[in-house]
């Protein structure tokens, strides 16, 4: 049973940074792809970032330039550097991930971006 585990959600002032961290069950690259969502409050849960597994990255509109995706294979670990934050990123984030149809995700952390 695949299992994924998000960390690292925080309350952050605006403007400040914050990195979450996404720990696999298994080697990460045998999954077509990983992604983070995000769902705030009284909304739908909307697409972040993705990552291939041949690397290649996407990104939502309204995330483009401030977040960053990244994974780290060794401790089977997706990333999301989240920058220049908004008070408007604040949610859950969630994240994702697929082998063919089959979907896994994880729990949840919280994001609260407020002064």
């Amino acid at each position: 049973q695949v299992r994924l585990v998000e960390s690292g959600g925080d309350l952050v002032q605006p403007g400040g940074s914050l990195k979450l961290s996404c720990a696999a069950s298994e080697n990460i690259f045998n999954f077509n792809t990983m992604r983070w969502y995000r769902q705030a409050p009284g909304k739908e849960r909307a697409f972040v970032a993705k990552i291939t597994v041949g690397g290649t990255v996407d990104y939502a509109d309204s995330v483009k330039g401030r977040f960053a995706i990244s994974r780290d294979g060794n401790k089977k670990t997706l990333y999301l550097q989240m920058n220049s934050l908004k008070p408007e990123d604040t949610a859950v984030y969630y994240c994702y991930a697929n082998i063919l149809s089959r979907e896994y995700w994880g729990q949840g952390t919280q994001v609260t971006v407020s002064s």
